[in-house]
């Protein structure tokens, strides 16, 4: 059973739709008690990290994901939040991931980055059958840059991390729920782990 964290973001529905289709049972929670239940969670992301950051805060989220030992899927936003810091508000992430989400700063490219692009990606469990033409759907203004941590990169006027993981913790930048099969490939993956 998938446990959806319900903090307000705005694109749980369509991860909701993304399971409907997959045919895989799922429950949406904000109750630690509750999501503690799931095999694995999905913390899935659209909007202020700031804002995201008082939300799971006020429901009491921060500490039981910081120590959460199944696996963990961040989407987009979700995925930034896996970062100890970034500088949208200058807010205090979750601290999984030492990196910094930074601002796209790209005179020659418009921001938010917004449409469809293709990821390089690596050998990870997540990314299993993902060829490198496979096209993925991105809006974001802020990135995380490559590290050691990223099992996919993508190319907006930089190179930057398009999927991370750590132990248990991915994260994808960009939106499967709204990349049709490449997707719904990648949510598959996740949850055959």
């Amino acid at each position: 059973m998938i446990g959806i964290i319900d903090y307000g973001a705005g694109n749980t529905k369509s991860v909701m739709n993304a399971l409907d289709r997959l045919n895989v049972p799922y429950f949406l929670s904000d109750e630690v008690k509750e999501l503690r239940s799931a095999d694995k969670l999905i913390l899935p992301g659209v909007g202020h990290a700031k804002k995201a950051m008082q939300q799971l805060q006020e429901r009491q989220l921060i500490p039981f994901i910081q120590t959460y030992e199944k696996p963990f899927l961040g989407v987009c936003l979700g995925m930034q939040l896996l970062a100890s810091f970034t500088e949208e508000g200058n807010t205090k992430c979750l601290g999984i991931l030492e990196d910094q989400v930074k601002f796209f700063s790209l005179d020659q490219e418009k921001v938010p980055k917004m449409g469809w692009n293709t990821i390089q990606p690596s050998k990870d469990v997540l990314m299993k059958n993902i060829p490198d033409t496979a096209y993925f759907y991105f809006v974001h203004s802020y990135y995380l840059p490559s590290s050691s941590y990223s099992i996919a990169e993508a190319e907006y006027g930089i190179k930057y991390t398009a999927a991370v993981r750590k132990k248990n913790f991915w994260g994808v930048q960009f939106h499967p729920e709204k990349s049709a099969s490449s997707g719904a490939l990648i949510l598959q993956n996740f949850i055959n782990l």
